[in-house]
């Protein structure tokens, strides 16, 4: 019991000392984290990315001090004063974990659910890597994936979504242990939340099982342990009853463990009542260190045995063994973007969905780790990679086609989880308008550095009679402000072979590709690519035959065609217009300085954009002497060509304002 009191005390001095966090999970649930740290659970300190690690998922992020205690006791690059300095600026111990700050952590949580979803996606990735590479007599995919997870996580809707989904694949090697303490931050569970979480999982088609005494009876932890690892035919589900606060002799079993600190005079009261030393504090006893640092030699060992296995498996299937090997370092295929076609104007106008389900297919022939799939809506969004088969319980193995069903928030945690165990790059699909269902799984893609892309279709108020329940307005903007995530809007299927080319090359973070319904026309290969332009984020796209332009015309997506048009309207009457497209915000701001004055002279006030969405955001390209033309309404139901008329989307708008702002700028008067 020394050993799990070490991992109490960690937690609640930590808390303490931060005067914020969350002591009683950790307190509660440190029997159960002592038995699968010390006794289940492969992993190798030394090492914390070796492949063949267990993934191990705490999805009730807010009992972070849990985590950052055993990191610290089994050897990871973790200090006692990391954990002194815990919700500190700059330390290694944030409020809740973070993936690629702390050593150990494989996943970023605190939005509860999250980590669930995360862990079914690690769960489906390492599924598809062991179909891929494992033969017999040649086991180089046979890790687990564990993840603990708390009320507030079962109550969440995207958990509910990603397990689901887990039952019906029937993933066995996921094992999830949920703490059962009934306590959450408003009291009692009994005010919220009574439903048979065992009967649901089973429903899902879960393997359920049940401790009653998460506090004390060892034995039973670990013979649910067990089970749950020797399980292969479904997910498990071990449903722990533990005190919140255990030992608190005024705080456990209630809220006030929750998400406060104990106070000074509770902490001393607890570690009397469990007959630990009051001072000082972040104690750990020499022989008590010794026991929890044996996980390095533990992990040495382990990791050096899969090694050996890897060795052997290389000699038997070198080509095998080098294409792990170069999935494992997420590396490309060499002249994987050679396939990337061109598309001809001559060719005729094509929607950007159906010029990416092209692109995609190209691309799956020679990236056998892009996997991914829709939320039930494949044959719209037009993202079926026609020959990689069906990721299915029933279906041949190494199928790379994955169907979520109508879950995009879980779709969303379960691609984060894909992309963090690595060896797989995860594509996800919905029409733009669904974001709203994910939005909290791409901030978390771009808040980790995810390796994800996101195929969003249906991209405007373009996509027609739908109406405005499916028609995006303010969703270009609201993606857009989000740090670290790409958001292509190409103008054409040449732009959309750019933006795949960048989100497939693009190691530390998402990209959404947003594209249309409708079909538009296709720009001259030789215009998309001249001087990388495209890729660039923004670019020169048409220019005046002689001269400095009088206006530059801005837009991104279906409606850089309409600045085309207006610029010859422009031209007809005497108005030289450069126009500009810029299918990325965020890589253009990434270019140099000299380069984004280039294309956006700042000589040329008088500036236009159009697109057919929200507004917001445009001024930062425009000034405060241009003008935006778009969408600050909701849409209708009515042909798109029909919408764009009825709400100024056209080249006669366009040109319009572009007199009237070079009018008034040449009169001296703001528009």
């Amino acid at each position: 019991m020394r050993a799990i009191n070490a991992i109490r005390f960690l937690s609640v001095d930590a808390v303490q000392k931060a005067k914020s966090g969350h002591p009683g999970t950790p307190m509660g649930l440190a029997p159960l984290s002592y038995l699968l740290w010390t006794k289940y659970l492969r992993y190798n300190p030394a090492n914390p990315d070796w492949s063949g690690r267990d993934r191990f998922v705490l999805s009730c992020g807010h009992a972070s001090m849990l985590l950052y205690s055993l990191l610290y006791l089994t050897g990871f690059d973790m200090a006692l004063d990391d954990l002194r300095e815990f919700r500190q600026w700059g330390s290694k111990t944030p409020g809740h974990p973070e993936a690629g700050h702390t050593p150990g952590v494989e996943v970023t949580t605190g939005p509860l659910g999250q980590g669930l979803g995360n862990a079914i996606g690690m769960a489906m990735a390492s599924r598809l890597l062991a179909q891929r590479f494992n033969r017999p007599g040649h086991e180089i995919v046979s890790h687990r994936i564990v993840a603990l997870c708390s009320d507030g996580d079962m109550m969440e809707g995207v958990s509910s979504e990603s397990a689901s989904l887990a039952g019906f694949q029937r993933l066995g090697n996921l094992a999830v242990f949920y703490d059962d303490n009934r306590i959450t931050i408003e009291g009692s569970t009994d005010l919220a939340f009574r439903e048979d979480v065992g009967g649901r999982f089973r429903a899902y088609g879960w393997n359920v099982l049940n401790v009653a005494d998460g506090n004390t009876d060892l034995a039973g932890l670990a013979a649910a342990i067990e089970v749950a690892f020797s399980e292969r035919e479904r997910p498990t589900l071990v449903i722990v009853r533990t005190s919140i606060g255990f030992g608190s002799p005024n705080k456990q079993d209630t809220a006030e463990a929750h998400g406060a600190p104990l106070g000074e005079a509770e902490v001393a009261l607890a570690k009397e009542r469990l007959g630990w030393p009051t001072s000082p504090d972040f104690f750990v006893p020499e022989d008590v260190l010794a026991h929890f640092r044996e996980a390095l030699s533990r992990g040495e060992r382990a990791e050096r045995e899969w090694r050996l296995k890897f060795a052997a498996y290389a000699a038997a299937f070198p080509d095998l063994a080098l294409e792990w090997e170069r999935r494992t370092w997420g590396d490309l295929p060499e002249g994987w973007a050679g396939g990337i076609p061109a598309f001809s104007p001559d060719a005729g106008a094509v929607a950007t969905r159906s010029a990416s389900k092209k692109i995609l297919n190209e691309i799956a022939a020679k990236v056998p780790e892009l996997a991914g799939g829709s939320a039930d809506l494949a044959p719209s969004t037009d993202t079926i990679m026609k020959e990689a088969g069906d990721f299915l319980p029933d279906a041949s193995a190494g199928g790379r086609n994955f169907h979520f069903g109508v879950r995009e928030h879980g779709m969303g945690a379960i691609l984060n989880g894909m992309a963090r165990h690595g060896g797989v790059i995860p594509y996800g699909a919905t029409f733009f308008i669904f974001t709203d269902y994910m939005r909290p799984s791409i901030r978390l893609a771009a808040l980790m550095g995810c390796r994800v892309v996101y195929v969003l279709t249906h991209d405007s108020v373009g996509l027609g009679e739908d109406g405005p329940t499916h028609q995006p307005i303010e969703h270009l903007a609201s993606l857009r402000a989000m740090p670290n995530l790409y958001v292509f809007r190409p103008a054409d299927a040449n732009e959309t072979g750019v933006a795949w080319r960048v989100a497939l090359e693009r190691t530390k973070g998402p990209t959404a590709i947003v594209l249309t319904r409708q079909k538009i026309p296709v720009l001259p290969p030789s215009s998309v690519h001249r001087d990388d332009g495209a890729d660039r984020g923004a670019y020169i796209l048409s220019d005046p035959e002689e001269g400095r332009p009088d206006v530059l015309l801005l837009a991104s997506g279906s409606e850089v065609h309409v600045a085309l048009a207006a610029k010859k309207l422009l031209s007809a009457e005497g108005v030289a217009a450069r126009v500009v497209s810029m299918p990325c915000w965020e890589r253009f701001e990434e270019q140099p300085g000299g380069y984004r004055e280039a294309v956006l002279p700042p000589a040329v006030a008088a500036r236009v954009s159009v697109e057919a969405g929200s507004t917001f955001g445009w001024e930062r390209y425009v000034g405060d002497r241009g003008a935006s033309i778009g969408i600050d309404r909701f849409g209708a139901s009515a042909p798109g060509e029909r919408i764009f008329r009825e709400l100024g989307i056209t080249p006669e708008a366009v040109r319009d304002r572009a007199k009237s702002v070079l009018a008034a700028i040449r009169g001296g008067v703001r528009t």
